[in-house]
């Protein structure tokens, strides 16, 4: 049968979240290719972002995103693995 509509949704979301991390990665490689330190591009990707979610959505929602971004590194989901051959 039919998907239900929440289940269409999150697939959608999914996808824009795939397109958006595939722009950034480019992006983040074109930096690195132009000899730009990852540090600074880091900055520059955070400062724009959050500008631009300012623009768009305000302060409660740029404040609550730094939130959980912040909640996600303490709990070490985004720490890369170390792979050790």
């Amino acid at each position: 049968m039919g998907q239900g509509l929440g289940e269409l949704d999150a697939l959608m979301r999914e996808e824009k979240r795939l397109t958006a991390l595939e722009s950034q990665t480019e992006a983040w490689a074109d930096g690195l290719s132009a000899g730009i330190e990852p540090e600074l591009i880091a900055e520059v990707a955070l400062t724009t972002a959050l500008t631009e979610l300012l623009r768009s959505c305000g302060e409660d929602a740029a404040v609550a995103l730094v939130d959980r971004m912040r909640e996600r590194i303490v709990g070490g989901e985004l720490t890369p693995e170390i792979r050790r051959h």
